[in-house]
């Protein structure tokens, strides 16, 4: 199948997917659809919302109707690097023997990640980056397609622990969840207050995603695409060659050139489920607010004057 009809397909499919997490999920549309980015980008997720608004039921749902293996770790104060990677035990032969940790699957939902120590949050920075895990000079694999969605409550500061910037910055994405509206909140209630099972079908194998993301990464982008996005990551930097005024006066610190690559990787992607073979400057601007949102460090007097970061992104455009 030539890349035209694969991408064609994937219009077709992505369509049925979204009807399919539909039957679970009311509403946050935008939120679905920047994870399924996230996941045919080959990139991780951030979700960051109070508690309540089916984080966890959202993601699930998502590896059911892509066919992915799935797990969930509560990230907890007393949780340990072993208790997610696996550890080495002896057998009754007197042998090692690795058993493997929670992190072997294709989406790993880490729930409440700012709930565990700097310790436990960095046993996962290999996983994202390098999709391998080692441990005791091991070195292993991870199964193909791999995907961290992480959950973060945004209100509690009781007992957290702020991710890292390095962390950060692994993330593609950072989604923030609103409250749902009125009549959504009554499907909600309906739905979800009465005896009937919802289930949901599997859609996608994790080879056919793996083939997806291959066909994106294909995907031409013309060059003022790609100097428009490294333009816009550049004017977050105060100390760069083109700040706007608002950068300088609100902002310590910009992104790094991950963004850059993270802008065009997901504009390919916005582009490609839209039925384009090709990304344009409206593709990296419908993915910029989710992208940049983590990776700029406002100051104090950003925060002192109520400046959000979507004010900010919105001024690079």
């Amino acid at each position: 199948m030539s890349d035209v009809a694969k991408v064609e397909a994937l219009v077709k499919k992505y369509h049925a997917l979204k009807s399919e997490i539909a039957k679970v999920i009311v509403g946050q549309d935008q939120v679905v659809s920047q994870i399924l980015i996230s996941i045919f980008s080959g990139g991780h997720a951030l979700l960051i919302g109070v508690p309540g608004l089916a984080k966890t039921l959202m993601v699930n749902t998502i590896a059911q109707t892509l066919g992915l293996d799935f797990k969930r770790i509560q990230f907890t104060p007393d949780l340990m690097p072993s208790d997610i990677l696996g550890s080495e035990i002896l057998d009754e032969n007197r042998h090692f023997k690795f058993i493997k940790g929670p992190i072997f699957a294709n989406i790993i939902l880490a729930d409440e990640i700012n709930r565990t120590p700097p310790k436990t949050q960095a046993a996962l920075l290999e996983a994202m980056q390098e999709r391998s895990v080692t441990v005791a000079g091991h070195n292993y694999k991870l199964d193909l397609p791999y995907f961290v969605l992480a959950t973060q409550n945004p209100i509690e500061q009781e007992g957290t622990y702020p991710l890292p910037e390095a962390q950060l910055d692994r993330f593609m994405f950072a989604i923030n969840l609103d409250y749902p509206t009125f009549d959504e909140e009554v499907q909600v209630v309906k739905a979800t207050t009465t005896d009937v099972q919802v289930t949901v079908n599997s859609l996608f194998s994790a080879q056919e995603i793996i083939d997806i993301q291959h066909v994106i990464r294909r995907m031409p982008v013309a060059d003022n695409v790609i100097e428009y996005a490294v333009k816009m990551v550049a004017k977050t930097r105060p100390n760069g060659a083109s700040p706007s005024e608002l950068v300088k006066t609100y902002i310590d610190w910009g992104a790094g050139p991950r963004a850059s690559q993270n802008l065009i990787l997901a504009a390919k992607t916005h582009a490609a489920i839209h039925g384009k073979f090709s990304p344009d400057i409206e593709n990296v601007q419908a993915v910029a607010e989710s992208i940049l949102r983590h990776r700029i460090i406002k100051n104090y007097k950003a925060e002192a004057e109520g400046i959000s970061e979507e004010q900010i992104i919105k001024s690079l455009f």
